[in-house]
């Protein structure tokens, strides 16, 4: 059986608007931050606080969509998840100390944050990657 991991939380979400939220990193960690202004975009890996405690299943239909395939929660993009762990890649409007400012974080306001990494488009986009047909007709 594998160990228990357990996860601190280095900050948490403030949302602005429905565009934009702030990712409020914790005082003593403002350091860390040093240099992340350089770039557009970054991930945001936070803890879907709000779900933490709902019913797993274990398959589902694509954002609630019926008409959609009934398929493996993890082959989805579901908040009801295994481990609630959300992440986004959002576009980086600015740094103030140990504040954020970002456009695009779908968590929900006090979400904890529980990393932030910068995004690197050599590093982190597949070129040719294949999705099922049914994501095809949703974003297309």
């Amino acid at each position: 059986m594998m160990a228990k991991v357990v996860f601190e939380p280095i900050g948490q979400v403030k949302v602005i608007n429905e565009e934009e939220a702030e990712v409020v990193i914790n005082n003593e960690l403002q350091e860390a931050l040093d240099g992340i202004e350089g770039f557009s975009h970054v991930f945001v890996i936070y803890y879907m606080h709000k779900v933490a405690d709902k019913k797993v299943p274990m398959k589902v239909h694509p954002r609630g969509n019926n008409r959609l395939p009934l398929v493996g929660v993890l082959s989805t993009r579901s908040p009801l998840r295994p481990n609630c762990i959300g992440l986004t890649v959002v576009e980086l409007l600015e740094r103030k100390r140990n504040v954020l400012k970002v456009r695009g974080l779908d968590a929900l306001d006090g979400s904890p944050i529980l990393d932030v990494k910068p995004y690197i488009p050599e590093l982190d986009s597949v070129p040719k990657a294949k999705i099922p047909e049914y994501i095809k007709k949703l974003l297309y």
